[in-house]
């Protein structure tokens, strides 16, 4: 999971010195950039920094004669950048608002793209008044309507089971027992092998549509240009076909910002009438029952909340990026909320109390489910 913001850091200069590493890399940056003065009038001596991410990757906003571009920094020992390149196609085409590629070294790991915003929606919600945030949140289900609407099979890699399960394993390597330093033993071990074949059965019975998998607040652009109504969306290398409820439950439970239930249900009900009428609802009663697409959507959420507390946890531990791990509570409360509801996930909850010291949790926006209720 990458968390790119393409925004300026606060107390930051305009024009701080950027720091490497390698020497060798800041020489080759920086001739490579000089490259670019002529081909497409960036103005080298502006470049400062723009943003980190999760990743390896950094960025870099550099002046033109006519407004500003990102510089992608991305190691080729570390960072494959050729998904990126192709998705970003992918989504030009499809009708999103994503940065054109306008150069790519391939063989150093430099990028020039188009600077499509340098504030996030996450940077302009309003925290404390959840209704004025409507117009963004329908900006962004509109981005996504646009992407899912574009979907086609055989272009992007299957979320499969491997894949789901492979993400589910991280909650228990990293967060529970690297993190609570939980020692596992049998019976945690196979009641979580249980759990997670029931969460990725779920899943996977959902229809398939393009899955940006990190559709949130911080990916989604305000354009620099106000007659541009689309979000610009970044962060979409990893996209996948997979289940059409992930990313609405990517973009209402977020990683960094927790809605109270009624606007979580509001947007997703807004979603979801849009949805329909476009076909993607058209499964096992979804088209005229919100509820049974709703369940859904809180198993989808689920499994993307053990992942990421995983992730949180792998970020801090073994890439030194605490901040990250501060975030968790977050994925706990979401991850208990969701278990707190269907009876097949009490196992979950009673480890989870355990381990966190928390009173089993009541849920009173639903009553207790099984099966597929």
């Amino acid at each position: 999971m990458s968390t790119p913001s393409i925004s300026q850091p606060s107390g930051t200069s305009l024009h701080a010195p950027i720091e490497w590493a390698q020497p060798e890399r800041q020489v080759a940056f920086h001739q490579w950039l000089d490259a670019q003065a002529s081909a497409h009038g960036v103005l080298p001596a502006s470049v400062r920094a723009a943003s980190a991410d999760a990743s390896f990757r950094r960025y870099f906003r550099v002046d033109t004669a006519n407004g500003s571009c990102i510089v992608m920094d991305a190691p080729p020992d570390k960072e494959n950048c050729e998904p990126f390149v192709r998705i970003a196609r992918l989504m030009l085409d499809a009708g999103l608002y994503a940065p054109r590629i306008l150069a790519w070294d391939e063989p150093q790991g430099f990028m020039l793209l188009d600077d499509i915003g340098s504030q996030t929606m996450m940077d302009v919600i309003n925290r404390d008044d959840p209704q004025a945030n409507h117009g963004l949140y329908m900006r962004a289900v509109d981005a996504l309507l646009t992407l899912q609407q574009s979907s086609r099979p055989g272009v992007l890699p299957v979320y499969d089971e491997a894949l789901l399960q492979r993400e589910l394993s991280l909650f228990p390597d990293w967060y529970l027992t690297q993190h609570r330093k939980l020692d596992i033993d049998s019976s945690q071990r196979q009641m979580l092998d249980k759990t997670f074949q029931t969460i990725v059965q779920r899943n996977l019975a959902a229809p398939s549509v393009y899955v940006h998998r990190d559709f949130m607040p911080r990916n989604l652009m305000m354009p620099h240009d106000p007659a541009e109504q689309r979000l610009g969306v970044l962060d979409f290398q990893d996209a996948v076909y997979g289940p059409v409820t992930y990313d609405i439950a990517s973009l209402m439970r977020d990683a960094f910002l927790t809605w109270e239930e009624d606007v979580v249900l509001d947007v997703t009900i807004r979603y979801w009438e849009r949805a329909r009428k476009l076909g993607l609802m058209d499964f096992d009663g979804w088209h005229n029952d919100f509820g049974a697409f709703y369940r859904a959507v809180e198993w989808m959420g689920l499994q993307r909340h053990l992942k990421v507390a995983g992730i949180f946890a792998r970020l801090t531990l073994r890439d030194g990026k605490p901040k990250y791990l501060a975030d968790a509570p977050r994925f706990i409360n979401y991850i208990r909320t969701t278990a707190s509801r269907y009876s097949e996930l009490t196992p979950l909850l009673r480890l989870i109390d355990k381990i966190e010291g928390t009173e089993p949790a009541i849920s009173l926006a639903f009553p207790r489910l099984n099966g597929r209720g």
